[in-house]
């Protein structure tokens, strides 16, 4: 059972990540906390995380994330997405992406993040864009 009160967190994070402002996804952080996907390289730090999210947002201007449920297994919350964007940031492929992940998120005392590990399909996303994988 998620608590109501990770249930209004899960809400600001995912109203972070579509106001095109990274810095407001990092501010979902502990200071030291971290951020990777799949078995790319964590970003550690509220700065790196800012720099992480900005890529996405610069990527799709016009990204939406729908949060679509919430699972607390032991002490991880599981956090259940869908993305919806165009690639139409520099260097994009113009096509549109719609996808499904979860981050993993363990999460500090203070009721922020210490750490996130986003998993998605890469292979469909990179289908879904046109880009090579």
């Amino acid at each position: 059972m998620v608590s109501a009160q990770l249930e209004q967190f899960a809400i600001r994070y995912t109203e972070a990540w579509c106001s095109q402002q990274a810095a407001l996804v990092a501010a979902c952080f502990e200071e030291n906390g971290s951020f990777a996907v799949n078995s790319g390289r964590p970003s550690i730090g509220r700065r790196a995380i800012e720099g992480a999210a900005q890529e996405f947002m610069t990527d799709f201007p016009d990204m939406v994330l729908t949060l679509d449920r919430l699972v607390m297994e032991k002490a991880q919350l599981r956090y259940y997405w869908t993305m919806t964007g165009t690639n139409s940031g520099p260097g994009g492929s113009g096509k549109s992406l719609r996808i499904s992940g979860y981050e993993v998120l363990e999460m500090a005392e203070t009721g922020l993040i210490q750490s996130a590990i986003g998993h998605y399909d890469e292979a469909e996303w990179a289908r879904q864009i046109g880009t090579e994988w």
